[in-house]
This record gives structure tokens, C-alpha cells and sequence, in this order.
């Protein structure tokens, strides 16, 4: 059988008339301001030849308005599954220059049927997020199209891993997606997210703000807390999209993406001894030490601009991915924190939905005292943390630096709340708080009528931390598993990942926990 050329050549056009996206005048303008086109997007994304797309000839159903005379190439979004560095990836990307990117019923439907393309072969997702919002002219239809493009954000979560990338606008509704997945990544300029702007905010409030103040990059990354990392620009993001997927495993029936060396290397690392403070109430550079434990100094940090007091991300020892969380003395002197909380908690659950072994590094002098912590709801995001770790089946390894005081070293996942092995640094001190502190409320009287209450004072203070707040009192009742040197963390650290890679661990049935929200 021989098709005939009218045919071809129609398939052709079509297909032609659907590519060119707005026409190269606007491709163009997006040029002149440093973006790329949502095709190109798509193109620094996936291997070269492997993008295969989905829903090419949809078209809207809309009849209202003048609509049914217009069409729209690929109803603003490009959408489909290719390769990323050998592996399945889903992609969609919005499309500004076909009328704004906006969303209507069968725009949604594209993301939708990869979202649903997803769910069946368990590739993460990648959504590039460049809209004006809902189609106004659709009404009621766009919000369904949201609606159900929310729903399946809910389905995939703990699924497969889910990356937004805010590349434009991201207003009202539109944001939910991202914020339903599991990182944003935002460029730093010709990007907003908000659900309201600075005219609405004026006209109902009479507050005037700027765009940045409202839905900047910065802002989000810093005060916010919605956006997990800020990308120069488009071909940026991308590369912080392909990175963090090297961490991640496809799907959550899947280990991470290990490469463990032949064999684990026992050398000592004297050079970690230069970080560690000989005072105790130095500040220390926690993000310092974990890139020497990590291959290469090679640490991918998550959130780093939001709630500093505490770091996450991830890291391969020896090979072995891991998730690390630690406190941050040079930042509020470490402590937890209502937003630190947060912060650890939901990058614990993440570890926890894909399999990912946590490192948690302890230096924490206790919570945040205040009134605005304290009103802010401190008890409830603390608890997050204790939540967290508790309901965390993946292999949990706690290395506790120096203070580990009271709640805060429970909520750093002390041995009760599902730690596998704890180990101290001989400058570790495991106490209900710091021995200044205890000092005052044991030894009051004493101190009074003592004929040198300061050096009486420091002779209490030493004698309660060697004998009290030591980690030898805690590895005597059985607490921590061994106390090593400092040099000794990187070989101890990754025979223990070794060990436990095989960890199962099972939970009473249930529907779900109820996490302290």
C-alpha cells in the first residue's frame, strides 16, 4: 500500500504548524531576554533524539468568545517522556508564547496524561512552569483541568520523585502544583510565584510592594521556604534538575542510584580536626565537615538559603547516596527553630518515601527560645521532626559532634526514635541541657555562699561535663553505639551504610500517621 503524497504532506503541515509554538517574533523576544523557548527547555533537558511527545494534535473544545475560530499549537504545553542521563524521564513544559501558556481543559489534559504515563512506569516528573494562569475564557473547565493536574500531584507523591521548574509566571492556583511537589526550582529573574500580587495586595490591603517582595526567587528562597533552590537562568535550572536527579532513585519500589566502591577505604582524615573549635562555644562549620565526608567534597544542599540553622541534602560516601540533616551552630547558634523544623522534617519524609539512607550531624544546643517561637508553634513543628524521624524505616545513622541537649537530641533522632547506630565524637556532650545551665539550677545555694562563687562555679561546670555530659555516660547505658575520633567519621560512616543497606523494617497497619501539621 502506497499512501499518497497528500497525505503525507498533510501530516506534515500539521505537524509543522504545531512546532513553531508563537511564531519566531516571540521566540525571539524570549531570546532578547534570556529565556528559551519551552521547546528548547525540553531540549537541554532530555537526551538528544529521546523526547518523544504526547498529544501533539490536541486542540481546545471551546466555543465561547470567538474561541471556536482560534487554535492554538499545542495548547500551550508541550508534554512527553525521554531520557535524561540513561534514564526514564516524564517532562512538561508550558508554553508562553502560545496565549501565555494559560490553562485550559485540554492543556491540563496534556499534563495529565503524562502525569498518568508516569504513575505507569514509575519516571519522575519534571514540570516547567511558564503561565499566565487559567484560561479565563474556559471558566469552570480550567479549574477542573488544575483540579485534576493537583490530584495526580497527590497520587505521585512518595511515587515517584516530582521537580517543578518556575521559569515565568506561576500565579493564583498555578502554584499549588509546584508547591504539591517535592522541589521547586526557581530562576532568579523573569519568574514570580504568588497567589496574589502587588495590585490585588494594594487594593485590598493599600500595602504597595514590589513583585520581588511578593513572588521573587530570593524571597521565596530565603523567608518563604517554598523554593528549594534559585538557578541563574533557564539552561541553569536544568542542570540543577539533572543533578539532583542523580540522587534519586526512579521510582519508590527502587534503591537509590548507589555506587559503592569496591572496597571502603579506612583512611583517617586528620584534616577534619582543623574544623572542629577548641572551645565548645565557638560557632562550627558543620557544611565544612560534611563536604569532607562526602565523595569529592560533592554535597548537593537543599533549601540552603531558607532557615540556615539547619543543612540538608544529599551526598554519596563511598558511593552510597545518603540525606544528611544537621545542625548549624554558626547560624542561631544551631538550635531548632519553627522553620528549621519544617524544614528537616519534610527532607526526612522525603529520604524516607525513596529509600534513602539519613546521616543526621548533631550540634544542637536545644529550641529556639522567644515568645515569637513560642506563638509561632514551636511545640507543633517540633514535633514535626519527632514525627519524622520516628515513622522513618530507611537506615538512620546519628553522629553526634558536640551538644546534643535536651528535646533537641531526641528530635536529631537519638536512639529511641529509630536510630540504627549512634556515634559520638569525644567532644559530644548528651545532657538535658548544657552544664552552664545545669550548674545554675543544681549547685544555687552552693554558689551563694561560696567565698569565690566564680571559680567554684568553673570547677562545678567542668565536673558536671566530664562526669554528666560526656558521651561516655551515654555509650555506658548503651545510647551510642562507640565513640570515635573525628578523623575516624568517613571510614566508620560508610562501613555503617554498608551494613545497613539491607535494613527492613515493618509498622503496625495503618491508613496513614496523623503528622502534627
Amino acid at each position: 500500500m502506497t499512501i499518497p503524497d497528500k497525505v503525507l504532506e498533510t501530516l506534515k503541515e500539521r505537524r509543522e504548524k504545531q512546532l513553531a509554538q508563537g511564531g519566531p517574533d516571540k521566540i525571539k523576544k524570549r531570546h532578547e531576554k534570556g529565556l528559551l523557548s519551552a521547546r528548547e527547555r525540553l531540549d537541554a533537558l532530555f537526551q538528544p533524539g529521546t523526547f518523544q511527545e504526547i498529544g501533539v494534535h490536541v486542540r481546545h473544545q471551546c466555543t465561547h468568545f470567538g474561541m471556536e475560530k482560534k487554535e492554538f499549537p499545542g495548547e500551550g504545553v508541550i508534554a512527553g517522556s525521554g531520557y535524561v542521563d540513561g534514564r526514564p524521564v516524564v517532562g512538561f513544559s508550558q508554553d508562553f508564547t502560545v496565549v501565555g501558556g494559560t490553562l485550559g481543559k485540554m492543556h491540563a489534559r496534556k499534563i495529565i496524561l503524562a502525569q498518568e504515563f508516569a504513575l505507569k512506569t514509575g519516571a519522575p516528573v519534571i514540570g516547567i512552569q511558564d503561565s499566565g494562569g487559567a484560561r479565563i475564557q474556559e471558566g469552570v473547565d480550567a479549574l477542573s483541568g488544575y483540579a485534576t493536574v493537583f490530584y495526580n500531584n497527590v497520587l505521585a507523591s512518595g511515587v515517584m520523585p516530582q521537580i517543578a521548574i518556575i521559569a515565568g509566571p506561576c500565579a493564583g492556583g498555578a502554584s499549588y502544583s509546584p508547591a504539591l511537589m517535592d522541589f521547586i526550582i526557581m530562576t532568579k529573574s523573569n519568574a514570580q510565584l504568588f497567589i496574589t500580587g502587588p495590585q490585588v495586595i494594594k487594593a485590598v490591603t493599600g500595602r504597595e510592594v514590589s513583585m520581588d517582595e511578593v513572588g521573587g526567587a530570593i524571597m521565596h528562597a530565603t523567608v518563604s521556604g517554598n523554593v528549594h533552590f534559585v538557578a541563574e537562568d533557564d539552561k541553569h535550572a536544568v542542570q540543577i534538575a539533572r543533578k539532583l536527579l542523580s540522587f534519586l532513585p526512579s521510582n519508590n519500589t527502587e534503591d537509590p542510584p548507589h555506587d559503592p566502591t569496591p572496597t571502603v577505604s579506612m583512611a583517617e582524615d586528620n584534616e577534619i580536626l582543623k574544623l572542629v573549635p577548641g572551645d565548645p562555644s565557638e560557632p562550627m562549620d558543620m557544611g565544612a565537615i560534611i563536604r569532607r565526608l562526602v565523595d569529592k567534597g560533592d554535597f548537593l544542599e537543599v533549601h540552603q538559603g531558607f532557615a540556615q540553622n539547619m543543612i540538608v541534602g544529599f551526598g554519596r560516601v563511598e558511593g552510597i547516596v545518603c540525606g544528611f540533616l544537621a545542625n548549624n551552630s554558626m547560624v542561631k547558634a544551631g538550635c531548632l527553630d519553627v522553620d528549621s523544623s519544617d524544614k528537616g522534617a519534610r527532607f526526612i519524609r522525603f529520604c524516607n518515601a525513596f529509600n534513602i539512607p539519613i546521616v543526621t550531624c548533631v550540634d544542637v544546643p536545644g529550641f529556639l527560645p522567644g515568645i515569637e517561637q513560642e506563638r509561632g508553634g514551636i511545640i507543633r513543628h517540633g514535633a514535626k521532626m519527632l514525627f519524622a524521624y520516628s515513622s522513618a524505616t530507611v537506615p538512620k545513622i546519628t553522629l553526634i559532634m558536640r551538644k546534643a541537649y535536651g528535646g533537641a537530641y531526641i528530635a536529631m533522632c537519638n536512639q529511641e526514635l529509630g536510630a540504627d547506630v549512634i556515634y559520638g565524637w569525644p567532644t559530644a556532650e548528651v545532657a538535658v541541657m548544657g552544664a552552664d545551665g545545669a550548674v545554675n539550677i543544681l549547685y544555687t545555694k552552693e554558689l551563694k555562699e561560696a567565698e569565690d562563687a566564680q571559680a567554684r562555679r568553673a570547677e562545678l561546670v567542668a565536673e558536671y561535663r566530664e562526669q554528666f555530659a560526656s558521651p561516655y555516660l551515654a555509650a555506658s547505658r548503651g545510647y551510642v553505639t562507640d565513640v570515635i575520633e573525628p578523623q575516624q567519621t568517613r571510614p566508620v560512616l560508610s562501613m555503617a551504610l554498608r551494613r545497613l543497606l539491607t535494613k527492613r523494617e515493618t509498622r503496625p497497619p495503618k491508613k496513614h500517621g496523623n503528622i502534627p501539621l
